[in-house]
């Protein structure tokens, strides 16, 4: 840590200034895909991260990675097979030369992480093992049993934190994203979560890899980590995002806890039922069946649930018991456990309790496909927490790990090749980080108002029941009226733990005024998209409408106020065609 510089501050603990060529906000594989490469180059990389590296929610990843490798792949599949039905799957919104990228790309990027030590499952001839996943014309899906997240950021982890030029922040919260007025990034503001010591980490540049926004859901998947808080720096700074009215929701979380069960087990051939025993995929999608895309799945189960089909409670059953044991604690093991550990239920002997719940956000920060943000000179982002945008409207199963690497690594050498040239800005913006940490701290200084934990439950159930995966122009306007109020009244929340030592209600805080930020704009740009594309579904307008909506949404936050613009999708070979599976 290269801090040159302590002073005093009377409104709360002194104010540290550290300095590095490039800051890297989040610690999964996208962020230290990016650091790796960045360092590789000579330069300075400070990685801030809310946990340990290797608890990032990169870990949560459990099915497989896609790849198309050449020799080790269904003889007529090919990248431009793999690019299409990522294309496809995302009902069109996908930009094609970032799609490309991805599909030309996989091979190597397995190849590479195999290298560094990536254990996969292997074949009996010894190639690496492959399965099926939803919207894959052949299968290309490669994995580590149902632990491959955790298997890849193990590895990854290993080499980035082998460099000399890289250095760990962890458990620390990143809280503003410091800009001055030539709309320059200078750093970030962060604070020490031990402890609550603000400091100012200076930088030419700053990757947003801050991965998603789950918790904003009262139904989700992701880690209580996942907050969307690099969104919300990157509106704050005035920086757009990208198509955030698109939620994706899986359509196997674990009833009641809403634990991931992976898409693997319907790739290793389990089967959704409803109470009559139906596979009821096949009035969906009876080329497809379970292994359509999610959207179109959670839509299915949502279907046969409200329609009286569904187990009390309000869920389907996953059917596993026909794969046999052996097979099962081979492929399945994760999946198993939680079903066994957190519903009390044997999936060799019966079917386990699933429904749909929110799982990735295909939304992001506006970047290229090297990662660089038009808005801000200096900006970059990668993983989840960008939209490059390969996701389209939906994300195909095990393409996110993909993306994290691929990206993480082309974003990591655009911001190298960045810093060759990028000199260090004199303008003074003490003042402003003064003023962010001000405005941090003001969270515990309430007395009295309303319990910030209050507040997020009722945005969480707001969300869940407006913003879901069913729409309607009355639902998305009451979406909005209560996230106006409910942001109206975090100036007068308060925390009851006033202490500095782990003060976890503090950090919850700033979390939530994160994720109202970010509810504001997905509401709007939800409200604003007349259509049904992917995983946006809007009952009063059921139908993708191509000639008016072919084009990105851009948001940008103004205080109150969501402005809307648009950018085209860039189409290559592929010419929208009606979505079938």
């Amino acid at each position: 840590m290269l801090i040159f510089e302590t002073r005093e501050n009377s409104r709360g603990p002194a104010l540290d200034k550290a300095t590095y060529d490039a800051v890297v906000v989040g610690a999964g594989l996208a962020g230290l895909m990016s650091a790796y490469y960045i360092a590789k180059e000579g330069f300075k990389v400070a990685v801030i991260s809310k946990v340990f590296p290797t608890r990032s929610h990169s870990a949560a990843a459990e099915g497989g990675i896609a790849a198309y490798i050449e020799g080790n792949s269904d003889p007529n599949d090919s990248p431009d097979y793999m690019a299409y039905d990522t294309i496809k799957g995302g009902d069109y919104l996908v930009d094609q030369d970032a799609a490309e990228l991805l599909a030309y790309k996989s091979g190597e990027i397995v190849d590479l992480l195999e290298r560094w030590g990536a254990l996969f499952n292997r074949q009996p001839d010894g190639r690496i093992a492959v399965r099926y996943f939803g919207g894959q014309t052949y299968p290309r899906t490669r994995f580590v049993g149902d632990k491959t997240g955790m298997a890849l950021l193990h590895t990854v982890y290993e080499r980035a934190s082998g460099t000399d030029n890289v250095d760990f922040y962890y458990e620390w919260f990143t809280w503003d994203l410091v800009v001055d007025s030539d709309r320059r990034v200078r750093g970030v503001v962060a604070f020490d979560m031990r402890n609550m010591t603000p400091t100012f980490f200076e930088a030419r540049a700053v990757v947003m890899a801050s991965g998603g926004m789950g918790m904003l859901y009262k139904h989700s998947t992701n880690s209580y980590i996942n907050t969307g808080d690099g969104y919300a720096m990157a509106l704050r700074a005035g920086a757009a995002l990208k198509d955030p009215e698109f939620v994706q929701f899986h359509p196997t979380a674990l009833y009641p806890s809403d634990i991931l069960i992976s898409e693997a087990a319907r790739g290793e051939g389990a089967v959704l039922r409803n109470n009559k025993g139906e596979r009821f995929m096949a009035r969906y999608a009876p080329k497809k069946l379970d292994l359509a895309p999610r959207d179109i799945v959670s839509r299915s189960i949502m279907i046969e649930i409200k329609e009286g089909r569904g187990f009390p409670g309000g869920y389907v059953g996953l059917d596993l018991t026909h794969l046999g044991e052996e097979y099962i604690k081979e492929r399945l093991a994760l999946a198993y456990e939680a079903a066994l550990n957190f519903a009390g239920v044997d999936a060799m002997k019966e079917m386990i309790p699933v429904r749909p719940a929110q799982h990735y956000f295909m939304g992001g920060i506006d970047v290229d496909i090297k990662g660089r943000n038009p808005d801000l000179i200096g900006l970059f982002a990668a993983g989840e927490a960008a939209c490059v945008s390969v996701h389209g409207a939906n994300r195909l199963g095990s393409n996110s790990l993909l993306e994290t690497l691929v990206f993480g690594r082309e974003t990591g050498i655009a911001v190298a090749e960045y810093l060759k040239t990028a000199s260090w800005p004199s303008s003074d913006v003490a003042k402003d980080v003064e003023r962010s940490v001000d405005q941090a701290y003001s969270v515990v200084k309430s007395e009295s108002g309303r319990h910030f934990g209050e507040i997020l439950e009722e945005l969480r159930s707001t969300m869940w029941d407006y913003v879901g995966i069913f729409r309607n122009d009355g639902g998305l306007r009451n979406a909005l009226s209560k996230i106006d109020q409910l942001r109206g009244e975090i100036n007068k929340m308060y925390v009851t733990d006033k202490s500095k030592v782990y003060n976890t209600e503090f950090f919850n805080a700033l979390e939530l005024k994160n994720m109202l930020d970010l509810a504001l704009v997905i509401a709007h740009a939800a409200l604003n998209r007349t259509e049904s594309r992917g995983a946006h579904y809007r009952e009063d307008y059921p139908q993708r409408n191509d000639q008016e909506w072919m084009k990105h949404t851009l948001t940008y936050l103004r205080g109150k106020t969501v402005e809307i613009s648009y950018k085209p999708v860039k189409v290559t070979r592929w010419k929208p065609e009606e979505r079938v599976y």
